[in-house]
């Protein structure tokens, strides 16, 4: 029974942090131009895991007992067994009711008022979404999983970051663009890798991993799990400082192009630093 709920607080956990998004197959491409001007796009899957149903491995309240021999080998319970776990599973029914109710009230919060356990959530969220300048179609796939058009362009006078969303504090973004002093920027893409280099998405993503194990051993079913899979290029007419794509520079009609084919085997996630001289 530890293993157990060990099992599903990493599910309750995932799912809370979970609430920031992740990409799925994609293909995302930015332009800056040393004229001020820049675009960006993001065509493909995001997925929100407070509305998957790896969120509601957490919300599980079913009393099972469960009972292992010296060799860690599952056997069955005798009945004092069964009647010990049943009264500690009973006297921690207020606590779990009451962290429950807690952990509730957080996932809401991080997004933004919308309530995850509401059928009408996901549908809410897209319309919410597409409120927003850029947002040009959002449609709903099932389990926590959008299909989105993303398209924005401007001028780049202040920093921009992808994704944002009115009133949901996120702690992950996809794609950053730093402005610097000497007219240099940095961009950095830390959702377009799923493991490795310092991104902060290794521990979701393993743990992610182990849970679609813990479900295939268990039979439940935690439905689709998106990770990063598709293309991120920037094209720029200014000076490359430094970049850690396979093939550096490659020449383009706008100049030169960076690109980087992301996979969930993709160890560093994308940078680059530019110059506009």
């Amino acid at each position: 029974m530890k293993l157990r709920a060990a099992s599903l607080a990493a599910a309750s956990s995932l799912a809370l942090s979970g609430c920031l998004l992740t990409p799925g197959a994609f293909t995302s491409e930015l332009h800056i131009m040393k004229d001020g001007s820049f675009s960006y796009s993001y065509d493909g899957e995001i997925q929100m895991l407070a509305l998957s149903k790896l969120s509601e491995m957490g919300k599980e309240e079913t009393f099972e007992a469960e009972c292992y021999d010296d060799d860690f080998e599952k056997r069955e319970c005798t009945l004092a067994e069964v009647n010990e776990q049943r009264a500690e599973w009973d006297a921690g029914a207020s606590a779990r009711e009451a962290e429950r109710k807690k952990k509730a009230e957080e996932m809401k919060a991080m997004l933004g008022g919308i309530d995850p356990s509401n059928p009408e959530a996901a549908q809410e969220l897209a319309e919410k979404l597409e409120r927003q300048r850029g947002w040009e179609d959002v449609t709903y796939l099932g389990d926590g999983l959008f299909d989105v058009d993303f398209r924005i362009s401007g001028r780049m006078s202040h920093d921009f970051a992808f994704p944002m969303i009115e009133k949901m504090p996120m702690a992950n973004m996809f794609v950053t663009v730093m402005l610097r002093d000497d007219n240099q920027l940095r961009v950095d893409a830390p959702g377009f890798a799923a493991q490795g280099g310092g991104n902060p998405m290794q521990g979701m993503m393993a743990g992610m991993a182990g849970l679609a194990q813990m479900s295939g051993e268990s039979g439940k079913d935690i439905g689709k799990i998106a990770v990063p899979e598709g293309t991120f290029t920037i094209v720029t007419d200014g000076r490359i400082l430094a970049n850690n794509t396979d093939e550096g520079p490659q020449a383009s009609a706008h100049g030169q192009s960076l690109v980087w084919e992301i996979s969930p085997r993709t160890e560093q996630a994308p940078t680059a630093l530019i110059a506009f001289d």
